[in-house]
């Protein structure tokens, strides 16, 4: 079959291309729109969706507030119950610490002495069924051939041993004790767990929250140049050989 296109003589191909046109600076404030407020790429456009989007967000963030609330009052909870009955009687003025400090009074009952000799010379806490009793095994074990053989106390490993417990032992306006009080220990318990569930909790939306924007641009930008299909950089070729014609048309996206 012989098909004839213009001037085109039949058996001869030929192309025309239309040139491409830049993308309009227009095509990215949807996108850019919707990063920051995820919804409104789409509701600039017209698209319906877009308010799923911003209910999302707005959904979303309510409940990181609501979680981190939770969390940040479950903690003042802990720490008032750990100043009031452990701490209180070993120092009277209050101050805080780090988290992972109320944390180890989760797991051990007693914090143990800082210093046992009452004396000049330094001797760390013994009995391993105490934080610092537990830090000063784990220094004998760490540095000394064998922890139930000291070296001698003039020795670089003994004072090795010495220098680990007193970086990680608990000084005396630290100290505490749930002895005679299991009852509030485990209620403290309890709330050191369902602060950290709502911190976690929190952690979460906020990965949420950060792909909720994401999904809404990359929507944004993929409705934007598809709506902007017609006027982007379009080809039509045309072949045309004997006994065959073929006509193409490509679109970038």
């Amino acid at each position: 079959m012989t098909v004839a296109l213009g001037a085109l003589p039949a058996g001869v191909g030929a192309q025309q291309q239309q040139p491409e046109r830049q993308p309009s600076p227009a095509a990215f404030v949807r996108p850019l729109a919707s990063l920051i407020v995820p919804g409104t790429g789409q509701l600039l456009g017209n698209q319906d969706r877009g308010a799923v989007y911003l209910a999302a967000e707005v959904y979303l963030l309510s409940r990181y507030l609501q979680l981190d609330h939770d969390a940040t009052r479950e903690a003042r909870h802990f720490q008032d119950l750990a100043f009031d009955v452990a701490r209180h009687p070993y120092d009277p003025l209050r101050k805080d610490t780090v988290f992972e400090y109320y944390e180890q009074m989760e797991r051990f009952i007693e914090s143990g002495a800082y210093d046992t000799d009452p004396g000049g010379a330094f001797l760390p806490e013994t009995d391993a069924q105490t934080y610092n009793g537990a830090m000063w095994l784990l220094a004998r074990r760490t540095f000394w051939e064998d922890p139930d053989v000291p070296p001698d106390p003039t020795s670089p490993e003994y004072w090795r041993a010495v220098q680990f417990y007193q970086s990680r032992a608990v000084g005396p306006n630290f100290q505490w004790s749930w002895r005679d009080h299991s009852l509030e220990h485990e209620v403290y318990r309890d709330y050191i767990r369902r602060s950290d569930t709502a911190f976690r909790r929190a952690q979460s939306s906020i990965g949420l929250l950060l792909a909720n924007h994401v999904i809404s641009a990359v929507d944004a930008l993929i409705s934007a140049r598809m709506s902007a299909a017609a006027g982007r950089g379009a080809s039509l070729r045309t072949t045309v050989t004997p006994g065959y014609s073929e006509i193409r048309f490509s679109l970038t996206f």
